[in-house]
């Protein structure tokens, strides 16, 4: 099975829905001469031509709309976003138009966009370019999130996300575009909504999703090598649908949960998720939940500062060990 990077398994994901449907285009600041943002779609210009691969002007909430618009249309728009951060530019277009018209309309129009780009911190750009948007977006009800977290699970959850006739909100974290991992070539499409055990254990259970997914395979590691302790791996891969009933099945086995999570502390994806497993699972649980998520500052251009905000192996064993306490 061929070995990709993260940043080309999106592009694969987006060459081959542009081959399958004519419908699909890729529109935003700088995606067709300069390759977009990390150069996620080099080579697709060239390829589909400026008709489908359109570059637009600096102005979010100008071709966002562009794009809802075609999309009640019977167009299917993949959106880049130069960074997620500026999603609040476009605020009214994509949680006020997107995410209401179908509600709206009484189920007569549909919004079948994609709009997806680099989010998170890590990449020392400041804090205006290091947004964690997913617990804001996942909060308006007629939209999906997805955050993956390899090679394979971007190129199939995309793929998912272009089929489907809601808005989609892919979230790609910017320090994963050089992360490789086995793609196949052959035809595939992941279900949204449907989270996956990384890693199976008896002892604890970690619930998490986009990068931090890697920070808590390597931590899972040196937790059963030096401590001893088996530790199962959830990686949500959406947050909105939320695939619970994978997270409930795992606590049920291990009855220890720490969440571990890229975002700010306060009012997170990752507070929810330990409400709703503590009212569905209680008597499952023989510790309480535990949390690890950023340094609650914003993002730093600081390369050394930044690193301390954010989780790593080193801070997931730490929780993870506190959570066995």
């Amino acid at each position: 099975m061929p070995v990709i990077t993260y940043r080309e398994a999106i592009r694969h994901a987006l060459a081959e829905e542009l081959e399958r449907d004519a419908n699909v285009v890729v529109l935003g600041e700088e995606v067709g001469q300069f390759h977009g943002a990390y150069k996620v779609t080099e080579g697709l210009l060239a390829k589909f031509g400026p008709q489908r691969i359109v570059d637009t002007p600096i102005s979010e909430a100008g071709f966002i709309g562009m794009g809802i618009g075609a999309s009640m249309l019977g167009v299917r728009p993949v959106m880049e976003l130069m960074f997620w951060s500026f999603y609040s530019v476009a605020f009214d277009q994509i949680l006020n138009n997107a995410a209401n018209v179908r509600y709206m309309s009484g189920g007569q129009i549909s919004c079948p966009i994609v709009i997806r780009g680099p989010a998170n911190g890590g990449t020392n750009v400041g804090a205006t370019h290091s947004h964690t948007p997913e617990n804001i977006l996942a909060n308006h009800p007629g939209v999906k999130v997805v955050v993956p977290a390899t090679a394979y699970d971007a190129k199939g959850l995309l793929k998912a996300s272009i089929r489907d006739n809601d808005p989609v909100f892919f979230l790609e974290n910017t320090m994963l575009y050089g992360e490789k991992g086995e793609v196949p070539t052959e035809e595939y499409v992941l279900p949204l909504g449907k989270a996956d055990v990384k890693r199976e254990g008896t002892d604890l259970t970690i619930v998490t999703y986009g990068r931090s997914v890697l920070h808590s395979l390597a931590a899972a590691a040196v937790l059963e090598k030096e401590h001893e302790i088996s530790t199962e791996i959830v990686d949500l891969r959406s947050i909105r649908p939320l695939d619970l009933d994978t997270v409930l099945a795992s606590v049920a086995k291990t009855h220890r949960v720490l969440v571990v999570e890229e975002q700010k502390p306060f009012c997170s994806v990752g507070s929810q998720l330990a409400y709703m497993i503590q009212r569905e699972a209680f008597d499952e649980l023989d510790a309480p939940i535990h949390k690890l998520a950023t340094i609650d500052a914003p993002a730093i251009y600081s390369p050394p500062v930044e690193v301390e905000q954010l989780p790593n192996p080193q801070r997931v064993i730490k929780a993870a060990l506190q959570a066995m306490a």
